[in-house]
């Protein structure tokens, strides 16, 4: 049942995340966003793939969804700091003097 509700979780954080990079595509600015709130989010994921990894070395399973919605967040997370790196560099052209 845990991992039913692990999972619910991950979804629900999935579905958020294609959102916010649209959002942020769309507004082309980095301004109001935060790559060390992005990266920060990444090595959460990934300390739960960790997680998952050492609980299997031990024997206990994880279910493949969980382990696909894990990797499936940390992929799309990765995009939005590529969409931010991106926002970052039609910033500093908006605000470069013109020549």
């Amino acid at each position: 049942m845990a991992d039913v509700f692990e999972l619910l979780m991950i979804v629900c954080f999935g579905v958020s995340w294609p959102l916010n990079i649209y959002k942020a595509w769309k507004s082309r600015t980095a301004k109001g966003s935060s790559v060390q709130f992005y990266f920060l989010i990444l090595v959460g994921y990934l300390f739960g793939i960790t997680s998952k990894a050492i609980k299997l070395s031990r024997g206990v399973s994880t279910p493949g969804y969980v382990w696909f919605f894990y990797i499936l967040n940390s992929v799309i997370v990765t995009v939005g700091i590529v969409v931010w790196f991106r926002n970052r560099r039609l910033d500093r052209k908006a605000d470069a003097p013109a020549a």
